[in-house]
């Protein structure tokens, strides 16, 4: 059984590793929430199923499953992707899975969040939310990795690490009342220092224009490796993203990271603005308790929510227009690994994307 710890990854001597440093494996959870996706899941399925395909080829994939899906999964997925039972309520591992951390001398333990489906019941996006509170749980358990149990909300797809000791995150989320309005900026940020082993967060204001997470940085902004950001950016004044884009270039440019760098910030084109159509809202089931998902809302597409494997990087395809410029900055950013670009708006019209699907373990023996 996976002890539960009651002292601090900080003071045990663990920290959180960057995504680009060696994997174990990566999980996913399979979708099927017909008030989420539409047409049952069929079509994010096919996303998803492609994302893991994609991610297997350079690492173990593990795909939490529930019981009524399990066969269905087993058909569409390769049969090197390992498929574990579980009861979840939606498919959003960066979210509810544990932040894995490591020790200099090689061991694994992860974090688990409290997690409120994003905003409780004052702007979260579906009730109730037990099952994926547990999720992070549950994957620990399969890996008989240690657990530390935080005392507050927060979801993986709201921060993002360099691995040496530098955490970005944005003011809109992790400030946000709906998380946890007892907590002020500083103990936030001593929570963060003590659980993720880090020593300087930097912060960005909003996150990216109609993000129903509340502005995680993963769909903003992203770490490429120490000292270097890639930034979501909008040229257009007359788009709300323009300020947005241009607020966190100039918190970026003035920061500096927790080894006294000054960060390299790096444009990502905005793809879009993209928008669900009639049709696509038309496909979801309507639910009480859950957002509701309307044609004409705009989607919060970026091209910074991508995941980085051993040797790959997966990447979302959202725009003709702009899918080979973005792939072309990424595949330079990343010059050591294969960039796979995965049609991805079926993911996208669910409220986020691959990089928010998807959690890394890192290597690490559990204990």
């Amino acid at each position: 059984m996976s002890a539960t710890l009651q002292s601090l990854p900080r003071d045990d001597g663990f920290r959180m590793p960057a995504e680009w440093e060696p994997h174990a494996g990566t999980w996913m959870i399979w979708p099927e929430r017909p008030d989420n996706w539409r047409l049952g899941g069929k079509p994010a399925q096919q996303a998803f199923a492609a994302v893991a395909t994609a991610i297997a080829e350079a690492e173990p994939v593990t795909m939490l499953v529930s019981a009524g899906q399990w066969e269905n999964a087993r058909q569409r997925l390769p049969a090197h992707v390992r498929l574990v039972e579980a009861t979840t309520n939606d498919a959003w591992c960066r979210d509810t899975g544990p932040s894995f951390v490591v020790s200099a001398d090689g061991r694994l333990r992860g974090n688990d969040w409290r997690f409120n489906a994003w905003g409780g019941f004052n702007g979260g996006l579906y009730s109730p939310w037990d099952q994926d509170d547990r999720a992070a749980a549950k994957i620990l358990e399969i890996e008989g990795a240690p657990r530390y149990r935080a005392p507050f909300v927060l979801e993986g797809g709201a921060i993002h690490v360099d691995g040496e000791g530098t955490l970005l995150t944005t003011q809109e989320c992790l400030l946000n009342p709906n998380r946890n309005p007892y907590l002020d900026r500083s103990e936030i940020e001593e929570h963060l220092a003590a659980r993720l082993g880090v020593s300087k967060t930097i912060w960005l204001g909003p996150g990216l224009f109609h993000d129903e997470t509340d502005g995680h940085i993963d769909n903003l902004a992203c770490f490429v490796r120490p000292g270097v950001v890639a930034l979501t950016w909008c040229e257009d004044p007359d788009d709300p993203q323009y300020a947005i884009s241009h607020d966190a270039h100039e918190r970026l440019a003035a920061a500096t990271d927790a080894q006294g760098r000054r960060l390299q910030i790096v444009k990502l084109p905005m793809p879009g603005p993209l928008y669900m159509t009639d049709a696509e809202a038309a496909g979801i089931d309507v639910s009480e308790g859950s957002a509701e998902r309307r044609g004409g809302a705009r989607l919060a597409a970026s091209y910074a929510n991508y995941y980085i494997a051993n040797g790959l990087v997966v990447m979302p395809l959202l725009d003709a227009k702009t899918d080979q410029a973005a792939m072309e900055i990424i595949a330079a950013l990343h010059p050591d690994r294969r960039i796979v670009g995965i049609e991805a708006r079926e993911i996208l019209l669910g409220g986020g994307n691959i990089h928010c699907i998807t959690q890394q373990q890192p290597v690490g023996r559990p204990g």
